[in-house]
C-alpha cells in the first residue's frame, strides 16, 4: 500500500473512505471541523449516533455515493486518560481491516482527528503508518490455490489544510513506512518454512540486501568458519549437512566509516532439532522461527536501507540448523570458543548461545563497539517467566537497559529487565572445560544469559535480549519483534 499526502483544503480531498477515531463519549464530529464542513453528511449519518468511543468499537457511516468521500470508518479509543500509543496502533489495525473487509480502494486520515490527542502529531502520525502497513502485510506466496491475495487498499493518504504538507508529518510518515518494511521483512524471513530460508539463503539475502542499499558485507563458509576457530558455533553446525553461515552486513554512511559502531547480534538457527539431545515432535514445525534474532538484524538492515540515518551499525549473523547425524556433537564433548574458552556441551538443544558466543567475540575483535545488542530466540524459559508478550533484557549497562525498555515502550515493543547475579553461574561451572553450556532448570534464561556474559569484556556496553517469547506464535506467526527497537536506538545513538 502506498502513501499518498494531500495538501489541500478539505473539500477538495478525495478517498474512497476516511478513518477517524475518537475518545469515550466524545462526539467525533467536533474533532473534526474541516471534514465536517466538506462532507456535511457525517454529522447527520444515524450511525454517527453509534460511535461512543469504546475502545476498539468501530463504526462504518456511509454518504451519498457520488461524494468524494463517501465513507468513513469510526474507530473508538476508549477513555481519554487511559490512553497509550498503543492504543492508536490498536484503533488504527482496527480501521484498517475493517477496510481490507470492505474491499475499499483507497483510504485516508485527516490530520485534525488525531489533533486531540495529547501527544504530538508527528509522533501519532509515525505510528499510524507503521501500524496500518504491518497490520495488512500478509505471508501468502506459497498458496496455491488461493484465488486472490488478500484485499489491500492501493493508498493510504494523510490528509491536511495547509498550502504545503508539514515537513516534520511528512517525514514522521516515511519513518513509520521504513519501520515497517522493516518489520515486515522480518516477518517474512521467519514464517518462511526451514527448507527454504536456509543458511545458505540468508547469505544469499544479505547479498541482495548489500547490492540495494550498497551496504557492505561479509560471508563466511564453513571452512573459513573453522579456520577463524569458531568452535563453539561449529559445534552446533557439526550435524548438517546444510553450509553454515557467518554474515556480517555493515551500513557506514559517508563520513560514519571510522566511527565506533552500534553491533546488533542476531542468532540464526534455521531449525532447531535439539541436535543429539532431541526435541519432543509436538511443535516441532515452528521451530524454523529460532532465526528471529537473525531475522530482526535482517529487518534492521532493511528499514535502514529507507530511512536517512547517519550511524554506523555492524549487523552479525551466525546462520545454521541444529541437526542430529553421526557427525553431531555428543552431550559431553568440550568445544573451544573463538576466544579461547572451553565449553563443555551438556545439551545440545542449548545451541543458540553456541553460536552467539562467537559472534560477540568476533564484533569484539573485529570493531570497537560503542554498543553490543544481541536478539535471540534463546530460552523456553524466558517464555515460562514473562509469557509471550514481553522479552527479557540483561545488561552490564543499566543505562542501556533503561534505554532499551523507554524505546520499547514507545515502539510496542515490551521488554522486563532480568538480573544476573555471579552467583548464578554456580551452576554452570564444569569438572572438565571452563564451563558448561547449561545450569540448572531453575532460572535457566538467567543461566543463559551469564554464559554469554563471559565473554564480553570488561569495558563493553551490552545488553541481551531474550525474545524467545514475543517473536513467534503459533497462532499469529512472526512479528517482527525488536526491529523497531533496534531502529529507534541507532537513529538515538545509543
Amino acid at each position: 500500500m502506498d502513501l499518498r499526502f494531500q495538501q489541500a483544503p478539505a473539500a477538495e480531498w478525495q478517498a474512497n473512505t476516511v478513518l477517524l477515531f475518537n475518545f469515550k463519549d466524545e462526539p467525533i464530529t467536533e474533532s473534526i471541523p474541516n471534514l465536517r464542513d466538506s462532507i456535511p453528511w457525517i454529522t447527520i449519518t444515524p450511525a454517527i449516533q453509534d460511535a461512543k468511543g469504546e475502545k476498539n468499537q468501530v463504526v462504518v457511516a456511509y454518504g451519498h455515493p457520488s461524494v468524494p468521500m463517501p465513507r468513513a470508518v469510526i474507530v473508538g479509543l476508549g477513555e481519554r486518560k487511559k490512553f497509550k500509543l498503543e492504543v492508536l496502533r490498536d484503533a488504527v489495525k482496527t480501521a484498517v481491516l475493517k477496510c481490507r473487509e470492505l474491499k475499499t480502494d483507497t483510504c485516508a486520515i485527516p490530520v485534525e482527528t488525531l489533533d486531540t490527542i495529547e501527544e504530538e502529531n508527528a509522533v501519532l502520525i509515525e505510528e499510524a503508518v507503521a501500524s496500518a502497513l504491518i497490520s495488512l502485510h500478509t505471508y501468502d506466496e506459497l498458496k496455491t490455490t488461493q484465488k486472490e491475495p488478500a484485499h489491500t487498499p492501493r493508498w493510504m493518504g494523510l490528509l491536511s489544510t495547509e498550502d504545503n504538507f508539514p515537513d516534520d508529518l511528512h517525514v514522521a510518515a516515511r519513518r513509520g513506512e521504513a519501520a515497517a518494511a522493516g518489520v515486515n521483512y522480518t516477518r517474512d524471513l521467519v514464517n518462511a518454512p526451514a527448507n527454504i530460508i536456509t543458511p545458505a539463503a540468508l547469505a544469499e539475502k544479505a547479498e541482495q540486501l548489500g547490492k540495494k542499499y550498497n551496504f557492505k558485507r561479509t560471508i563466511l563458509g564453513r571452512e573459513e568458519i573453522i579456520e577463524a576457530g569458531m568452535g563453539a558455533f561449529m559445534s552446533v553446525a557439526a550435524g548438517s549437512d546444510a553450509e553454515p553461515k557467518f554474515i556480517v552486513l555493515e551500513h557506514a554512511p559517508k563520513g560514519t566509516e571510522k566511527d565506533d559502531p552500534i553491533v546488533v547480534v542476531g542468532k540464526g538457527v534455521t531449525f532447531d532439532t535439539g541436535g543429539i539431545s532431541l526435541k519432543p515432535s509436538l511443535g516441532m514445525q515452528d521451530m524454523k522461527c529460532d532465526m528471529g534474532g537473525a531475522g530482526a538484524v535482517f529487518g534492521l538492515f532493511e528499514a535502514l536501507g529507507n530511512s536517512d540515518i547517519e550511524r554506523r551499525v555492524i549487523g552479525i549473523t551466525p546462520c545454521t540448523d541444529n541437526m542430529p547425524s553421526s557427525t553431531a556433537t555428543h552431550p559431553g564433548d568440550v568445544v573451544t570458543s573463538l576466544n579461547g574458552k572451553t565449553i563443555e556441551v551438556i545439551n545440545t538443544d542449548a545451541e543458540g548461545r553456541l553460536i552467539l558466543v562467537d559472534a560477540l567475540t568476533y564484533a569484539q575483535k573485529e570493531y570497537k563497539p560503542a554498543a553490543i545488542i544481541d536478539l535471540a530466540t534463546l530460552t523456553g524459559a524466558c517464555i515460562v517467566a514473562l509469557g509471550q508478550h514481553a522479552a527479557a533484557v540483561f545488561s552490564n549497562d543499566d543505562e542501556l537497559s533503561k534505554e532499551i525498555n523507554a524505546t520499547g515502550d514507545q515502539v510496542g515493543d515490551l521488554y522486563w529487565p532480568m538480573p544476573m547475579w555471579d552467583s548464578y553461574f554456580e551452576t554452570l561451572k564444569s569438572d572438565v572445560a571452563d564451563m558448561k553450556n547449561v545450569g540448572s532448570r531453575e532460572g535457566g534464561s538467567i543461566h543463559a544469559a551469564l554464559f554469554l556474559k563471559q565473554f564480553i569484556e570488561e569495558d563493553v556496553r551490552w545488553a541481551h535480549l531474550d525474545i524467545a517469547g514475543p517473536a513467534y506464535n503459533a497462532k499469529g506467526g512472526a512479528t517482527g519483534f525488536g526491529v523497531r527497537t533496534l531502529l529507534e536506538l541507532v537513529r538515538k545513538g545509543v
